[in-house]
C-alpha cells in the first residue's frame, strides 16, 4: 500500500434493464445490458480493492438503495456506498471528490465501464499525486477514464461539454488556465457501445455473457 492513504472512489449505475448501459441494447438486449453492467462494476471493484492504496467507495446512482450495491458491499470487504448527486457528471464528480477529501488525503475516480483500467493504473495515478496536483487517464473516444486529485476545485469539471470528444481536450485547457500540474497516464477505453463490449470480451477484461 502507498504510504499516504488514497481513496478509490468508483461511480457506478443500479443495473436496471433499460436504466443502464442503453447503449449496449441492441447487442445484448436491456436485460443483458444490465448485467453487462453489474459485470463491470464488480470487475471495476476488483481492480480498485487489487491495486491496495486506500479504502473503496462505491458511489451509486441514482440512490445507493438497490439490492445489487448491497451485494458488492457483501463481497468486497471495507466497501462503503455513497449516492451520487444529481446534475451532470462534472458536478457528481466534484461532489464525490468534495465530500471523500474531507475523510481521506487523497483520492482516485473511476468509472465503473473504464474496463481497460487495472489495477497498476490505480495505483501509478496514486503515486502521481505524490509530485503533481492531478492525474488522468485519458479515453480513446475523446474523454477520460480516469481522475485523481488531491484537492477538490469544481472549477476543474464546471463548462465541460460532457459527453463529448471534446471532454478530454477542454480539461486539459482548464487544467493549463489553473496552472494545475497534472500526470497523464496511457490512454484506454470504456464499454459505451457494443464494438467496445465485445472488444473487451476479446481482450480477456470481462467474461462474455451466459445465456
Amino acid at each position: 500500500m502507498t504510504e499516504t492513504l488514497c481513496a478509490v472512489l468508483v461511480f457506478a449505475r443500479a443495473p436496471r434493464p433499460g436504466h443502464c448501459k442503453t447503449r449496449l441494447i441492441p447487442a445484448l438486449g436491456a436485460a443483458g445490458a444490465a448485467r453487462a453492467s453489474a459485470a463491470l462494476t464488480r470487475r471495476a471493484l476488483h481492480a480498485a480493492t487489487a491495486a491496495d492504496v486506500g479504502p473503496v467507495e462505491l458511489w451509486c446512482a441514482p440512490d445507493a438503495h438497490h439490492p445489487f450495491f448491497g451485494e458488492c458491499r457483501q463481497h468486497c470487504e471495507g466497501l462503503s456506498l455513497h449516492a451520487q448527486c444529481d446534475g451532470d457528471i462534472g458536478l457528481r464528480m466534484h461532489h464525490a471528490f468534495a465530500d471523500a477529501l474531507t475523510r481521506h488525503p487523497r483520492a482516485v475516480l473511476i468509472g465503473a465501464d473504464a474496463v481497460s483500467l487495472g489495477a497498476g493504473d490505480i495505483r501509478a495515478a496514486a503515486r502521481a499525486l505524490d509530485t503533481h496536483d492531478a492525474a488522468f487517464v485519458p479515453a480513446e473516444d475523446g474523454g477520460y477514464l480516469l481522475v485523481a486529485l488531491n484537492r477538490a476545485n469544481d472549477a476543474l469539471f464546471d463548462g465541460i461539454t460532457w459527453g463529448s470528444p471534446a471532454v478530454w481536450a477542454q480539461t486539459r485547457a482548464r487544467l493549463d488556465a489553473m496552472t494545475l500540474n497534472a500526470r497523464v497516464l496511457p490512454t484506454g477505453y470504456d464499454v459505451d457501445h457494443p464494438p467496445d463490449w465485445a472488444r473487451a470480451v476479446r481482450e480477456g477484461l470481462i467474461e462474455a455473457l451466459t445465456p
